[in-house]
């Protein structure tokens, strides 16, 4: 019996994800993890809708339309990325003085930024106004790129690369200082910027060797290029099964309470004992029997 599987890697990959994410919404609101993390649902919700939009309107739309939405949602996602850094950094560091933070935080924007200003290769103005129908459109992919059309435009996607490098560092911070304040292992805070880190640590590990292929590879025939192409696209399956794996990170540690919260208390108490038998009550004083006269 021969059995028609007409799906393929992407297919099965964008349907995977899709559904964790709706599972980790789910998991956000009914367990009031929204309440204290909102720019991290507005990030996982703007990532349900941007994969919705790549598999609903692709081949449905022009495609200059259909760019500017896809580039509108990735650059805003680049904007609430950071949100969500700031947000998990203050959760962490509860309790941290405020100059202290103020100095971190311009640390980290100072390091990632040299990191920034050394990864090539950085496009001359010249080139992304050159032609003014698409000039906006390329301000827009030099900030962030969607997934499909990362590669297309090596070296562009600076806004990604830049919060990238500050998550790995924030991620690097919260592993080894959070105990000391308020993010300790299994803490919603160190969970979620664990899994933030993994997956900026697999999209520059994606970039990086991507790069180094379009800077060394000359491929000669046709045969050569398809290699590379199925390459590439094993690269890019591969860095979308560790987002997937990062959501089901999420979903598990945001179901579970922090210790140390009552409900997690509560979970780990002792049953109490059960209650002793009531004691039976002393049989009835019989009454004294009255003499005959």
């Amino acid at each position: 019996m021969h059995l028609n599987f007409d799906f393929s890697a992407r297919q099965i990959l964008w349907t995977l994800t899709f559904a964790a994410q709706l599972v980790l919404l789910v998991v956000l609101l009914g367990r009031d993890r929204a309440r204290r993390y909102p720019w991290f649902t507005a990030l996982i919700t703007l990532s349900a809708l941007r994969l919705m939009a790549e598999i609903l309107l692709m081949g449905r739309m022009a495609m200059l339309p259909l760019n500017e939405i896809l580039l509108t949602m990735a650059d805003l996602s680049v904007v609430v990325g950071l949100l969500v850094l700031v947000e998990v950094a203050r959760r962490a560091f509860l309790g941290v003085p405020r100059s202290l933070r103020i100095v971190n935080g311009l640390g980290l924007l100072a390091v990632a930024g040299g990191v920034l200003a050394a990864w090539g290769p950085w496009p001359a103005w010249s080139q992304l106004v050159a032609n003014p129908v698409v000039a906006k459109l390329n301000l827009m992919l030099f900030v962030a790129a969607p997934p499909d059309t990362l590669l297309v435009r090596l070296g562009v996607d600076k806004g990604n690369l830049f919060l990238s490098l500050l998550t790995v560092e924030l991620g690097i911070l919260v592993v080894l200082f959070g105990r000391a304040h308020k993010a300790g292992w299994r803490s919603h805070a160190q969970m979620i910027s664990v899994g933030l880190s993994t997956v900026a640590i697999a999209w520059l590990t994606l970039q990086a060797v991507c790069q180094t292929i379009g800077r060394t590879a000359h491929p000669q025939t046709k045969v050569d290029s398809d290699r590379l192409i199925a390459l590439v696209g094993k690269l890019v399956n591969a860095n979308k099964v560790v987002y997937l794996a990062a959501l089901i990170w999420w979903i598990v540690w945001l179901w579970l309470d922090e210790p140390g919260t009552p409900q997690a208390a509560a979970e780990t108490e002792a049953p109490s004992e059960a209650p002793s038998e009531a004691p039976s009550e002393a049989p009835a004083e019989v009454p004294p029997e009255i003499p005959e006269p």
